[in-house]
């Protein structure tokens, strides 16, 4: 009954705060306060208004004691038989008062700490850094654990959270409380507050030596937290090659390594622990006895009553008990700062691709691609770079359908990965349409071209989700006809996952594990088919299919090649023979250019690789075959 009155203010709280936010995606600035700052601006105005309820309700703890104190000393020099009749309407009045306004305002306090800020707050945190990870760079991702980044993204929000209202929710209440019992001690005497302050001074101490040791302990502790997660989800992520190999002893040495890193933190953390719970509770007993021993004095010479008596042992009871968990939570503010700022160094990066000021949308009404003294490398080590192209020059004519070719490691796929703009060049410039791609939205960039790679992965969501992926408008019969054109009819209407979901429906799994490489093929085949975009790049997009059905799909990525332009990358040339152009890449250079024909009657490199091949692939030792460019 309650919790169903409650309920529409539940609601208006929860409502308050809006735990997605809009606007351009930003990197979150470096400083650990900038960094907070940055996660903190929707909530501030609740921040403050949680700290001043919290202040009232700490304040009103402090008058309560005063109060009981002066109730004491009344009840001490009152007359009982008309104790009743004379003060009993007023007694009943302040406990109504009482009863009624404290709860009051631990209810208003609660709505705003845990309706309003508690659960929007992170999400917030998590929303705009999962933005900023989706717009981070491909080569970010090729050197961290998936599984340690969303943890990163996970704990550093929560620990964003914790650490703010921390400081502005548990700090006010203990200044307030503790200026308050000591305010209300010093009026009745101020030799009463000489063991608070001796206390203090030791508590204080005490923080200063054990906080930041905590911390420390807790910043590596969260590293090592990460990094044990990460190599977990890689060997799950991995699970059929681990399977494979049948290798789940090393397996198990790689994450027993970083479990083993982790659990020596756990055991630094707890035996400063244990030091530390000593070392309070010897403090917290001297107080208890220094207070006891100050105040009967003070009683026993007359300068305070018995009521102020009661007062100082009452609020010195309940500093104890406060300190403990004044001290936790202090060493969990330094832990939660030591979360944040080994996600910020994760998070805060700013991405190595990004899109200029003001970019405009790409527009193709032609399809030309201009490669124009093209230079790229792969970053090694800070400065160096292994080059991959040094001024390569290719322009591919609207509607040319070019292939090319080369051993593994020439530059095909860099080539391709270059127009996505999955890396920035150091030198020349890529246009499409005259446009040049680094002046143009990554966004308008990728939906104009259509992509198959080699090494197909797929969302753990439904087929329908998957192939509809590029084209989210799509109708289901488009989906369809998508399908069949891909020859992925064949065994979509069989699937059945794990939850009973049949046909396009069914789950995949993770990067689509529960289909066969031919069947992600063909998936990603159809997905681009609906995509339908202008330019179309296929890398390898027939490399997992049996003969019989790459040649049945063949005829439909010639349908659909028809209107685009075509960058097609094959080991296996027969799949390429018959595009308008074949180019020869070796070392980034292209050493032949021309159609299959006019490249065999020139008897070079293509010539003797086609002649090699007899259906086969490309061989990786292709040294004794290169001109001397």
């Amino acid at each position: 009954m309650l919790t169903r009155w409650l309920q529409p203010l539940f609601r208006y709280f929860e409502s308050r705060i809006g735990p997605y936010p809009e606007g351009d995606v930003a990197t979150p600035p470096k400083g650990l306060f900038p960094f907070i700052w940055h996660f903190s601006r929707p909530v501030w105005p609740w921040l403050l208004v949680m700290s001043l309820l919290t202040a009232l309700v700490s304040a009103a703890e402090v008058v309560f004691f005063r109060y009981m104190g002066e109730q004491v000393d009344w009840l001490g020099n009152v007359e009982r038989a008309n104790f009743w009749a004379e003060h009993g309407a007023w007694l009943m009045g302040v406990g109504a008062a009482v009863l009624v306004g404290l709860p009051l305002l631990v209810l208003v306090q609660s709505l705003v700490t845990h309706q309003s800020i508690f659960g929007n707050y992170p999400m917030i945190g998590r929303w705009l850094s999962h933005r900023h990870m989706l717009s981070q760079s491909l080569a970010f991702y090729q050197d961290e654990f998936a599984g340690r980044v969303s943890q990163k993204v996970m704990q550093t929000a929560l620990a964003i959270r914790e650490t703010v209202t921390k400081v502005m929710d548990l700090m006010v209440y203990a200044i307030v409380y503790f200026t308050g019992a000591a305010f209300l001690l010093a009026q009745a005497d101020p030799w009463l507050t000489l063991p608070l302050a001796i206390w203090l001074v030791g508590y204080l101490g005490i923080m200063r030596f054990f906080v930041p040791r905590l911390r420390d302990v807790s910043m590596a502790q969260a590293d090592a937290r990460a990094q044990m997660t990460g190599r977990v989800v890689d060997s799950y992520s991995n699970i059929q090659t681990i399977k494979l190999f049948a290798d789940t002893r090393r397996e198990l040495d790689y994450a027993k390594g970083a479990m083993q890193g982790f659990m020596a933190t756990v055991h630094r953390q707890m035996r400063l622990v244990t030091v530390l719970s000593v070392c309070l509770t010897l403090l917290n007993t001297l107080l208890l006895v220094g207070m006891a021993a100050m105040a009967i004095t003070t009683w026993y010479v007359d300068t305070i009553s018995l009521g102020v008596l009661a007062i100082a042992i009452a609020l010195v009871m309940r500093v104890r008990f406060m300190s403990d968990w004044i001290l936790w939570e202090v060493a969990g503010l330094f832990e939660n700062i030591g979360t944040v700022q080994d996600g910020m160094n994760t998070i805060a990066q700013a991405p190595t691709v990004s899109d200029a000021p003001n970019a405009r949308a790409l527009s193709v009404p032609r399809g030309e691609i201009h490669f124009e003294a093209l230079r790229f490398g792969y970053p090694q080590a800070v400065g160096e770079y292994k080059t991959v192209f040094d001024g390569l020059d290719l322009t591919i004519a609207p509607n040319e359908k070019v292939g090319l070719i080369g051993r593994s490691g020439a530059g095909k796929s860099t080539l391709a990965n270059l127009l996505l703009r999955f890396y920035d060049i150091q030198g020349g410039r890529i246009t499409i349409d005259g446009q040049n791609i680094a002046e143009v939205s990554q966004t308008s960039l990728r939906h104009q071209i259509g992509m198959v790679t080699q090494d197909t992965s797929l969302l753990h969501r439904s087929l329908r989700d998957n192939i509809r992926y590029g084209s989210p408008d799509a109708s289901d019969e488009d989906v369809w006809n998508a399908v069949r054109r891909a020859h992925a009819d064949t065994f979509i209407n069989d699937l059945v996952d794990t939850k009973g979901r049949r046909g396009l429906d069914a789950h995949v799994g993770e990067r689509g594990v529960k289909l066969s490489g031919g069947q992600r093929q063909r998936i990603a085949i159809a997905r681009v088919l609906l995509k339908n975009a202008p330019i179309l790049v296929l890398d390898e997009a027939t490399s997992a299919l049996d003969s019989e059905v790459e040649a049945a799909i063949q005829e439909q990525l010639e349908t659909l090649m028809e209107g685009k332009t075509v960058i097609a990358i094959a080991h296996r040339l027969s799949t390429i023979a018959m595009l308008d152009r074949l180019i020869v890449v070796d070392e980034g250079r292209i050493v032949e250019s021309g159609t299959h024909q006019a490249l065999l009657a020139k008897g070079g490199i293509y010539a003797r690789l086609w002649q090699r091949q007899s259906g086969g692939f490309i061989g990786l030792d292709v040294t004794a075959d290169r001109p001397n460019v």
